[in-house]
Formats: C-alpha cells, structure tokens, sequence
C-alpha cells in the first residue's frame, strides 16, 4: 500500500472481499509493527478479524520471516498462557537515498524498524542531469551490495517535483526534467524503487518514527531547496500536480536573488543551505543574528497562509540545526503567530527535527515500507 494522496498511510479497518487479504494482511502487520508483540487473540480483537482468519495471517507472516513466535505471554498465571507472536525487524534490509543535500548524496542500510546498520556518501561535485543520476546510482548499488539481508526495496527522498511513479519532473537545483530515476535505478539494481520529494519523505519520517501526533503537520525541509511536506488525519498531500508544499518557488521578494528555477525572489533563493550559509559568512556576530531572523521572519511570512489555511496544529523545520534554531525558530513562529487567527496561532507547535540528518532517509524507508509491506 504505497503512500498514495488522500490515503491515510497505516490500514485500520478491514474491508470487504477483493481487497481483504493484502489489506487484512497489512492490517495486522500494521499492529505488531506499532504496538509490539501480541498474541492471536490480541490481534483478532484489536482488528476485528475472525480468528481462523488471523490464524492464516500469522502463519503466512512466519513463513515470510516478518513475524516470529516469542513463546508464552509473561506473568500468565490461569489456563493455557497465550503464546506472543512480534514482528522480525530483521527480515529484510532496506536501501535509502538522500539526495536533498548541497554537496553530497547520503544514503543508508536499515532493518526494517528504521535502524541504521550502515552508510555511504558520494559526492555530486556540482553534477547535474545525467551526472546527478549516475552519482545515485552508483551510491544505491554501493548500499545494496553493503546489505546483509534480501534488499526488501530502495527508497529515494529526491529535491523537486516528483510523480507517483518516480519519475522527478523538475528538480532545478539537479538539472532534471521529467528524470525518470526510479524506472533508472529499477532496471539497473533489480530491486522495487520508491521516489518522492525529500520534504514528503521527511514528513513521512515525523509520521512514523519522529513523533508527529497532530491531525495536521507540516514539515519543512531545507537543504539544497527548501520544501514542504504535508500530512492531513495521516494521509499525505500530494496536490493535483504532484507539487503540493512545494514553497520554495513563492516569490516572496521582488526584486530578489535569482533562483534556480529562473526566477528571482524565491523563498528557496534566501533560505537553501548554500545561500544561507554563503550569506552569513564573514559577518559579524550581531549582524549574522539579524540576518537568520530576517530568514526566519521570511519564511513565518511564507508559512503563515498555508498554516492558516489547513488549520495546521504542527509544524517541524528539518536542517542544519546552527541554521533553524535560535533565532531564525524564534522569529519565524513570532511571524506565524502575527499572521493567523489567535485560536490557530496560540495551538501551533514549531519546532526541529528530533531527526536531525536522517530525515529524508527514514522517510524514504517509510516509502519502501508502505509500498512493499502496508506499513508505516
């Protein structure tokens, strides 16, 4: 069940014949991955499946590797004790790219509960197009070849806009239009592919290990773009374009700096990590203050309609924490709060990314996950 728009990413209910197996299935691989190990009863009441039918799941999630028996529930005292059966983290590895950064690609190995077993970088060296794409491959196949389980899939959080089928249609800062990487890396590594915007993967990421519980986040992504990913009652926007949260490319400033999209006075021209960084650098101390609260203020400016708009409760800034704490945090809930209704304002947590750098790479897990188990 892979992150589609307007679905909400985990299963809860059952359904009726048709779909029932694969989404009765996830449905309770979805609860021993949340809630931990439970016994066939257990599962059969928080489901609401029939116990014959819980009991051929299970037996099929065993056979797969993706649950284990760990023998009798402890402190049972009457009757039979009820044997626990707990989802295996280790039955597979997955591969996960992070291409959203200024100067080099990340990547990682993790099992299947999001820990990361080992990592690679490669540098772009200021590659683009086809030398962008060649750059993630070869980081991908290093990666797979690192793994030291079957290679469930391969997620990548890639900069720009990107359809439900992984093909990036524009990703300025990488030079790509309509780069279809994930048919790409498909082809060449013979594994299952997931792409989507690094601002969605690390909203993904919130959802499922950086404990994001409002009904409405967003999360905020800056690196070498600046992005938005969106989560509404759990399911994730994509927009009719595929290019929701992308407001990086709103013209806040004009006349401003030239973006890379073309256009000047982008929000993306004054906040990505390497203007920022190349901004501040030489200044003084009480002016380099003023300068990342003039950019936190730019983006509460940028924040506040969207928030206002989708009654957000939540919002999470992923990057550079020297850059997004401090003041530039302060002055940009300051302009949030200026900017929208007291009742919307007065609930709304800003906050950083406890994800810190992995971010994107949980998030393009949370991908695989979903796309190849049902599961996030």
């Amino acid at each position: 069940m892979p992150a589609t728009p307007g679905r909400a990413l985990r299963p809860t209910t059952k359904v009726m014949p048709g779909q029932a197996r694969v989404y009765n299935r996830s449905l309770v691989l979805q609860s021993l991955y949340s809630d931990g190990p439970q016994s066939r009863a257990d599962l059969a009441r928080v489901t609401s499946l029939t116990p014959v039918t819980i009991g051929a799941l299970v037996s099929e999630l065993i056979s797969e590797g993706l649950a284990v028996e760990l023998g009798p529930r402890a402190g049972a005292r009457v009757g039979k004790p009820a044997t626990m059966v707990g989802f295996d983290p280790s039955a597979a590895h997955i591969v996960s790219v992070d291409l959203s950064r200024d100067v080099m690609f990340h990547g990682a190995v993790l099992d299947l509960a999001g820990t990361v077993l080992a990592t690679a970088e490669a540098p772009r060296d200021g590659r683009l197009g086809e030398g962008a794409a060649q750059v993630a491959l070869d980081l991908a196949r290093e990666l797979v070849e690192k793994a030291g389980r079957p290679v469930l899939g391969i997620g990548v959080g890639s900069p720009g806009v990107v359809d439900p089928e992984g093909t990036v249609l524009s990703a300025p800062n990488l030079g790509w239009s309509g780069m279809p990487l994930a048919r790409m890396l498909n082809e060449s590594l013979g594994r299952p592919v997931h792409v989507a915007n690094d601002a969605n993967a690390a909203a993904l990421a919130e959802h499922s290990f950086g404990g994001a519980t409002r009904s409405g986040v967003l999360v905020l992504t800056v690196g070498l773009g600046v992005g938005a990913g969106i989560l509404l009652d759990g399911a994730l926007v994509r927009g009719d374009r595929f290019a929701a949260g992308e407001i990086g490319h709103l013209i806040i400033e004009e006349p401003g700096p030239p973006c890379a999209c073309g256009r000047s006075g982008c929000l993306e021209s004054m906040l990505s990590v390497p203007r920022l960084r190349a901004r501040l650098a030489d200044l003084p101390e009480t002016e380099r203050q003023q300068a990342i609260s003039k950019a936190g203020t730019s983006l509460g400016i940028a924040l506040a309609p969207v928030i206002s708009t989708l009654d957000l409760g939540e919002v999470v800034l992923n990057g550079p924490p020297d850059l997004l704490g401090g003041a530039f945090l302060e002055a940009a809930a300051t302009a949030v709060r200026r900017r929208v209704l007291p009742v919307v304002g007065h609930a709304l947590e800003l906050r950083l990314s406890t994800l810190h750098e992995n971010a994107v790479l949980l998030g393009s897990a949370v991908l695989v996950l979903s796309g190849e188990l049902g599961v996030s």
